[in-house]
């Protein structure tokens, strides 16, 4: 019988581990793996500010700086830089690669986000998930696409690429702060006839904005429009389903909110939808094609979009990170990265030359907070705050906000957000 490459994989899959597990392998003693010893801290109502404690104290994280920018790059806990580092280390021992590890992985992270497993990939950050809709997706010279114009460069420069490849053309709205219907009409008011795509930031990186997404899904369903959501700020920030979200494809980075190793990533598309995605890159983990010259075959689920060596500790690792937020609960997450932010919104609000750009409603926020102040832009306000008390935010310049960002995540606190109002109180005087 011939074998192909991929039925070659395969059988190290289980030829070897099982070789490993009868013994029949005859080699040196290795030096042990790393142990992956570390635990979640469990939740109880009667404690809660000790439980808070506790999910801070499995970060290795320093105090200094204050860290304040998950919205930048969110810091990994002890239990996921265990199962990371001892997968890597165990499949080092054997010189592996642990494709057998994804499927596992696969199921836990589609179920975090209410989609089924044959739905996602695992990709390396949110910008991939959206260039691959960019480039994937049957577009021709005219067809336009809208989205937001604070749209990070992950989501908006893979549609800026395609215009100048394909000659499709971009269209943007201003997100509205005042209410989610206002951003409805925007977007509404931008649909032609040669609209093919709707693309949104979930939660804007800019000034935090939670856009009505599931309202905007029915809108492009009504016309006919494929709808794509950057979810980078979204998943681990606020419960994410996308069944019930009702999209057509959706991307996000694991090394933000979520906590899971940096280029860690997922793509999703709707099992209705995949053929209409055309693999941009493709290898063998993506398709079969069993002899040359013949038939490249897709494989059935958005994993075609998956291709080349991968390092399995780091999906692992994102898996862990899955089951960590499962355990602390999606709500009580949110609940907590609010409260926070509701602290720092009102109290900021207060200070006389600064003003909170992030939305007042309570639909429209989240777990950021942007401030502007009066007479200092963006860079110079970070530097003080990080220079003179040590509090690491993230300047916003894009599209002339001057603002600095504050995330508020599970390992802040309410003395965090005390530190962050005097830090702003005396910049509001110094500069």
């Amino acid at each position: 019988m011939k074998t192909n490459r991929r039925t070659f994989i395969q059988g190290l899959g289980t030829g070897v581990v099982g070789a490993w597990a009868s013994g029949s392998v005859v080699a040196a003693a290795p030096a042990p793996a790393p142990a992956v010893g570390s635990s979640w801290p469990i939740f109880d109502a009667a404690q809660p500010a000790a439980f808070w404690r506790a999910v801070r104290a499995s970060y290795p994280l320093l105090e200094d700086p204050l860290y304040l920018n998950t919205g930048g790059l969110g810091p990994v806990a002890q239990p996921v830089l265990d199962q990371m580092i001892a997968t890597m280390y165990k499949l080092q021992q054997h010189s592996e690669t642990g494709y057998d590890l994804f499927e596992p992985a696969r199921v836990t992270v589609a179920q975090f986000i209410g989609a089924q497993s044959r739905e996602i990939s695992f990709v390396r950050n949110a910008t991939e998930g959206n260039c691959i809709i960019a480039a994937g997706l049957a577009l021709t010279a005219g067809d336009e696409v809208i989205f937001e114009s604070h749209a990070h460069p992950g989501g908006s420069f893979p549609w800026y690429n395609q215009a100048k490849l394909r000659g499709i053309t971009v269209r943007l709205f201003e997100p509205d702060p005042t209410s989610a219907e206002a951003n409805l009409a925007r977007i509404r008011a931008l649909i032609t006839p040669r609209t093919k795509v709707i693309q949104v930031s979930h939660v804007t990186c800019t000034t935090g904005l939670v856009l009505p997404v599931a309202a905007i899904a029915r809108l492009a369903q009504s016309q006919g429009i494929w709808f794509h959501v950057d979810g980078a700020q979204a998943v681990g920030m606020i419960p994410v389903n996308l069944n019930a979200l009702g999209c057509d494809s959706y991307a996000f980075s694991g090394h933000k909110w979520l906590g899971g190793p940096h280029e860690t990533g997922v793509f999703y598309i709707r099992r209705d939808r995949l053929a209409e995605v055309a693999p941009t890159y493709m290898g063998a983990h993506g398709a079969e094609l069993p002899f040359l010259p013949g038939e490249l075959k897709y494989f059935d689920g958005t994993k075609r979009h998956e291709y080349g060596t991968r390092n399995a500790g780091l999906i692992t690792g994102l898996a862990e990170a899955v089951r960590g937020q499962t355990l602390m609960g999606p709500e009580r997450i949110a609940a907590h990265g609010r409260e926070l932010a509701t602290l720092l919104q009102t109290e900021l609000a207060r200070i006389d030359g600064i003003t909170v750009l992030t939305p007042r409603a309570d639909d429209m926020r989240a777990a950021m907070t942007s401030i502007r102040h009066a007479r200092a832009g963006a860079h110079k306000l970070f530097t003080y705050l990080l220079d003179e008390h040590r509090l690491r935010c993230r300047p916003v310049t894009e599209q002339g906000l001057e603002v600095v960002r504050i995330s508020t995540h599970i390992f802040n606190s309410p003395a965090d957000c005390e530190r962050v109002i005097n830090g702003v109180r005396a910049a509001a005087r110094a500069l």
